[in-house]
């Protein structure tokens, strides 16, 4: 059964832009990025939004409704009242380009300051091994569809431009700990890197990332703050200190 409801969306580019109101008829079942595309079809043709698959694996929908970063393909317009304006908006931690539509490449630079998965030099293709053990420690991981709403929640990005020269985020930070439980991985300084490159002591793990999420993703608990606690365990361990110090007298 089809209603009337009121929508509101932010209009502009990344010089001037403000808020739009408009009613627009909802069928049963469906999601904001439907009535969106139909306020783009009927009333407001030149409105730009960014989606591709609508099944929620692409991550390309992401946007702000009503204050709360979502994926506009799973969100129902039927967990809002009848009364209920539904307010969309652009990412707020990145530039906007054009309406719903941000520059998120950010996120892509990031990407390209971690290395990544070094094999083993002797290892042929075909020959990789690992225990089930090991792959499904870092499952999880890899169910991301980097739609940057975590990154677009965290603090450190959302509400400090400088930090972003410093601060990879909590997508990165999962792809860090994906490749360092990695067992053929070669490289055994990402938990250090994760520390003194891509600024892991900046999160203070208030699970803001977790909790919009749409894969469900523990990001904090099995990723941020095991991280954290081996990089604690590398520059602050009383034996390993003891056991530099050792070596440097030795030495000379």
């Amino acid at each position: 059964m089809a209603r009337k409801i009121n929508l509101r969306i932010w209009r502009g580019d990344s010089t001037n832009g403000g808020l739009q109101d408009v009613q627009v008829e909802a069928n049963e079942g469906e999601v904001v990025l439907d009535v969106i595309h139909r306020v783009q079809a009927t009333q407001m043709g030149d409105l730009a939004v960014r989606w591709n698959c609508k099944a929620g694996k692409c991550g390309s929908c992401s946007m702000e409704i009503n204050g709360k970063p979502r994926l506009a393909c799973m969100t129902q317009v039927a967990a809002y009242g009848e009364d209920e304006t539904i307010t969309v908006t652009p990412l707020r931690a990145f530039p906007v380009i054009k309406d719903l539509v941000t520059d998120v490449s950010f996120n892509y630079q990031k990407a390209m300051e971690i290395p990544a998965y070094a094999p083993p030099a002797d290892l042929k293709p075909g020959e990789a091994r690992m225990e089930q053990v090991d792959v499904e420690r870092s499952q999880e991981f890899r169910k991301c569809i980097e739609c940057f709403l975590c990154q677009n929640t965290c603090h450190v990005i959302r509400d400090h431009e400088e930090n972003k020269k410093s601060f990879a985020g909590p997508r990165f930070f999962i792809r860090i700990a994906e490749l360092d439980m990695h067992p053929l991985d070669i490289l055994k300084n990402r938990k250090r890197t994760a520390q003194e490159e891509h600024g892991l002591g900046m999160c203070n793990i208030t699970k803001c990332c977790t909790e919009v999420c749409p894969e469900h993703i523990k990001i904090t608990d099995n990723a941020i703050i095991p991280m954290k606690e081996r990089v604690v365990d590398i520059k602050y361990d009383p034996a390993r200190m003891f056991s530099g110090l050792l070596k440097r007298e030795k030495r000379n």
